[in-house]
């Protein structure tokens, strides 16, 4: 009996030892990363306004900027909040596939647009905060990158709203040019910011933010207007929907996100007391993030309850299969979106290369 309570003993005392080991491997398996630097150090591509100190050193290593997802800098929370929502985004989508078929049911397609959509633009997003610090062509390549993934869900949110959330009237007035004017619209966006990125030097700062506000603006005008009849049309008869009411937390959401977006509060207020936490832009992935959850239950409860009038709606074969037709204008958009992206990322290349010729 005692030789076996010494044995376990021993075994403890290894395991003890081991996790003592612990600290020491990750130290060797993630050296530590250089300090970050003041916006002094950095091209002035890489400054944000306010935000005076945190920044990492470019020209480093890939390695570098990958293991600085581990590390405390002025993006960590940009990225830390974008990369959580992706892996919900996954999540929420394994949840589904267990009783939704999304490849035999043509109309569960518009919902694994929009999930596919969703999980691109916060992964593309994170990808961008992470990376884009390498180098100026970096820079402007992994933003231009995360246009195009919020072109894509910009589209996939017109997509569902037309599909699923639409009421009867609404539908009737705008079916045959919704999706086409969504598509239109989302490209628009990615090309407006893009092309605002692109000539950043040589615009004032209300032009730049123009080129991507407007576009976006005009887009969303457009998707969210199946949500705001819907909403209207709920309070007038006095119904008490669910999903009605996740779609009002949407809107929400969504107009609080749009406005640190736009303007860099608090950091304007606080400068230099915002660097590492409580940027404007990250309240804005904050509430981005928020927004896009309560989209995705709202769409789900309305797929669910609402399937005898989309199904009359859309399922028409007289007019075409309008979930498949959404789809080949899905791809046709992404496809736009990221050649417009890859030709001004090459206008970018040749600028910088005539920059140090």
């Amino acid at each position: 009996m005692a030789t076996v309570v010494m044995e376990q003993i021993g075994r403890l005392f290894i395991n003890a030892q081991q996790l003592r080991q612990i600290p020491q491997f990750l130290e060797s398996a993630f050296p530590t990363l250089p300090c970050t630097v003041t916006l002094n150090d950095v091209p002035w591509v890489f400054r944000e306004p306010d935000i005076l100190t945190g920044y990492r050193l470019p020209d480093q290593s890939w390695r570098y900027y990958f293991l600085s997802l581990f590390q405390r800098h002025n993006e960590t929370v940009n990225v830390w909040t974008h990369l959580l929502a992706a892996l919900v985004i996954m999540v929420k989508f394994q949840e589904m596939s267990e009783t939704v078929d999304f490849l035999r049911d043509p109309h569960a397609l518009p919902m694994f647009i929009v999930l596919l959509s969703a999980f691109i633009y916060l992964a593309f997003s994170a990808l961008a905060h992470l990376l884009s610090a390498k180098s100026e062509l970096s820079h402007y390549t992994f933003y231009f990158l995360d246009y195009v993934g919020v072109a894509t869900y910009q589209y996939g949110s017109a997509l569902v709203h037309f599909y699923y959330v639409i009421e009867e009237a609404w539908h009737e007035r705008v079916r045959g040019l919704f999706l086409p004017a969504a598509a239109f619209l989302a490209w628009l966006s990615c090309a407006g910011c893009c092309y605002g990125k692109y000539a950043s030097p040589r615009l004032p700062k209300f032009a730049h933010k123009l080129f991507q506000v407007v576009p976006s603006g005009l887009a969303y005008c457009l998707d969210i207007s199946p949500v705001f009849h819907r909403i209207y049309s709920c309070h007038k008869q006095g119904c008490s929907d669910r999903a009605v009411s996740y779609h009002c937390y949407q809107v929400a959401f969504f107009l609080v996100s749009a406005y640190f977006f736009s303007y860099p509060h608090p950091e304007h207020w606080l400068r230099g007391h915002c660097d590492f936490i409580g940027q404007g832009h990250q309240i804005f992935h904050v509430c981005l993030v928020l927004c896009t959850l309560v989209q995705l239950e709202a769409v789900r409860l309305d797929f669910v309850e609402r399937r005898p009038l989309y199904e009359r709606l859309h399922g028409n074969v007289a007019h075409g299969d309008v979930a498949h037709d959404a789809v080949a204008l899905f791809i046709f958009m992404a496809c736009c979106s990221a050649l417009t992206a890859f030709y001004v990322r090459k206008r970018v290349r040749a600028q910088l290369q005539e920059k140090e010729d």
